[in-house]
């Protein structure tokens, strides 16, 4: 019993490590990631942003062709060796990788290039055009960095990817807003000058302007491409100048490898189905946006008197002169889908974070699977919930019930309409990040657990729904735009449901809901809604509503973190298995809300 306790506090603290190793990273890329959002959105419009998030709607499938499930096979695969002692497969697997990336990578940039004029002609733009272009090597270096990626993932060593995510998202930051703020600039001058932009003559100031947001967009977007260069160039040295975490001694009692016919099927038939996943998940949200700016554009083209009337209330004031401004200048489908960005910004922030959560468990349960621990099982499972689900529930909810003064606070100084519009969006969107960042961790589990095809059939599944969902409901002027984050709740609300009922199905263990999502529901609740009871004091007496937020935000997370420990949702063991968690505890006792 002793020994059991033992490996299960091991295995605990493996994964926690790993997940706040991996969370802390994605902490600072996506509020450098935001940062980067941010700072872009004020330097373009709303329809500038638009041409941004379309340029990524196409990339991110052929990404995700590129790669495939190959990543996390890779870190399945590498786990699932150590637990078998075959270090010598380990470092034959990763030789094998090097060339198939570099052919995929390849393939998959030039694809994105070929295929830009077509994709620019079918969401109605002709601009998106050059902004795949310039995305588009993103696509090999990305690739590159997905080698090394899955391999130190694998080992159960998150720093050299958590690092490479530092330096990628900190090149983006630096050169891309850099080039940007120099294009966006030069351009601005010489149409002020000579009424050309980069030598071509425009006779009205808002085509010059669309003109010089596209000309910012790419200059952005080649600092994304730049960001991954040096991401990858780390990952390689940091491989190359202290190897690979494998040991001679290791290697010397290691069982003897296999064939690389027998190690590439292995890792192919392992890839696929989570390949397909991940393809499934990106082609469909592609054909989502694509049918949403289609939709979009018909209504304006059809129903303009319905769509115009549905803005005369947003966030309490009358927008339908503007939306027919937008409706005449033919960009209003790319105006909607840049309010839609702008709360995207913000559920990834979330999702990222759950994202880190399921990267770190994937190794740890696949080994307590390929072991048998039915203990160390159900322990992982427990904790990869609750660790979800205690920063989901707070988060959505926050998102939900503050997305007004969230939104303002950084995109509120530019386009007023699009932040209305972009709050509207968040309000629903904060309901569905609980279940979208939820569902990543849920379907990493079922990978881990040997159910690899099961997340492709939920996504398959659920991805028909957001389509049908998305068409039928933004097709309905006086919905539009609104309709795909509902669509998104639905579909993902659907895959952690279904989701959860096969990972305890597969395993037989049930998780502990009432500390997994009773308690953490129930500090969620009572803290965000202490804290709007709070802001609307602040604001409309005292305080500018982004001083009152930020003070909000800091005493809602004192406030959960509290309630957390005094409904004993958290252990003492479980804070102590974090870094530094012995000093956080040590204090919560003193404050006598630890036992």
């Amino acid at each position: 019993m002793e020994k059991r306790t033992i490996q299960r506090s091991g295995a605990d603290r493996s994964f926690m490590k790993g997940a706040m190793v991996m969370s802390m990273s994605m902490i600072i890329v996506k509020l450098i990631g935001m940062v980067y959002k941010v700072l872009l959105g004020g330097m373009v419009s709303s329809v500038g942003y638009g041409i941004f998030t379309l340029a990524y709607s196409l990339y991110d499938p052929l990404f995700m062709l590129a790669t495939g499930g190959f990543p996390i096979a890779i870190s399945r695969l590498v786990s699932k060796s150590v637990a078998e002692n075959r270090f010598r497969d380990v470092k034959k697997l990763h030789k094998i990788t090097i060339p198939l990336f570099i052919i995929t990578g390849t393939i998959c940039f030039a694809a994105m290039v070929l295929l830009s004029g077509w994709y620019s002609s079918i969401v109605r733009n002709a601009n998106v055009q050059f902004a795949v272009c310039a995305l588009a090597p993103t696509i090999l270096f990305g690739c590159l960095m997905s080698i090394y990626r899955g391999y130190f993932e694998g080992m159960r060593n998150m720093m050299p990817t958590a690092v490479s995510e530092v330096i990628e998202a900190g090149g983006k930051l630096l050169i891309g807003l850099t080039a940007a703020f120099i294009v966006s600039q030069t351009a601005t001058n010489e149409y002020n000058t000579s009424g050309t932009v980069f030598g071509t003559y425009y006779e009205n100031y808002s085509q010059a302007y669309t003109a010089i947001d596209t000309w910012t967009i790419c200059a952005a977007l080649l600092g994304i491409v730049a960001g991954a260069l040096f991401g990858f160039i780390f990952l390689m040295l940091r491989y190359k100048l202290k190897g690979c975490d494998v040991t001679r001694r290791q290697l010397y009692y290691s069982e003897p490898a296999r064939s690389g016919k027998s190690i590439t099927w292995d890792l192919v038939r392992t890839a696929i189905p989570i390949g397909l996943n991940s393809l499934v998940l990106s082609i469909s949200s592609t054909i989502d946006s694509t049918l949403i700016q289609m939709r979009i554009s018909d209504l304006s083209q059809y129903s303009a008197e319905r769509l115009v009337n549905s803005f005369k209330q947003v966030g309490g004031y009358d927008y339908s002169a503007m939306a027919q401004q937008h409706i005449a200048a033919a960009d209003f489908a790319t105006f909607l889908t840049g309010s839609y960005g702008y709360a995207l910004t913000l559920m990834m922030l979330v999702t990222a974070l759950t994202q880190a959560f399921g990267s770190s468990a994937l190794p740890s349960l696949t080994s307590a699977w390929t072991r048998g621990n039915k203990d160390e099982i159900k322990s992982n499972i427990n904790m990869i919930l609750k660790l979800t689900l205690c920063v989901a529930l707070p988060a959505g909810l926050a998102l939900s019930v503050f997305s007004k003064p969230l939104i303002f606070m950084l995109y509120g100084r530019g386009d007023v309409f699009g932040a209305d519009v972009g709050a509207g969006i968040l309000q629903i969107l904060g309901i569905s990040v609980i279940f979208i960042a939820t569902s990543t961790p849920v379907c990493s589990m079922l990978q881990a657990v040997g159910r690899v095809d099961l997340p492709l059939k939920l996504m398959s599944i659920a991805m028909i729904i957001k389509i049908g969902l998305n068409y039928t409901l933004v097709g309905i002027p006086e919905i539009n735009i609104q309709g795909a984050a509902v669509g998104s709740l639905v579909a993902y609300l659907f895959v952690v449901v279904v989701g959860l009922y096969f990972l305890c199905k597969e395993t037989k263990i049930i998780p502990d809901f009432l500390n997994v999502f009773i308690k953490p529901l129930i500090a969620a609740v009572g803290c965000i809604f202490v804290g709007r009871f709070i802001y609307n004091l602040l604001e409309e007496n005292i305080l500018p509503y982004y001083v009152a937020m930020i003070i909000v935000v800091v005493l809602v997370v004192i406030l959960y973190v509290l309630a957390l420990t005094l409904l004993r949702a958290v252990t003492k063991s479980e804070i102590t298995a974090i870094p530094k968690g012995e000093k956080i505890a040590k204090l919560l006792e003193k404050m006598h809300v630890l036992r």
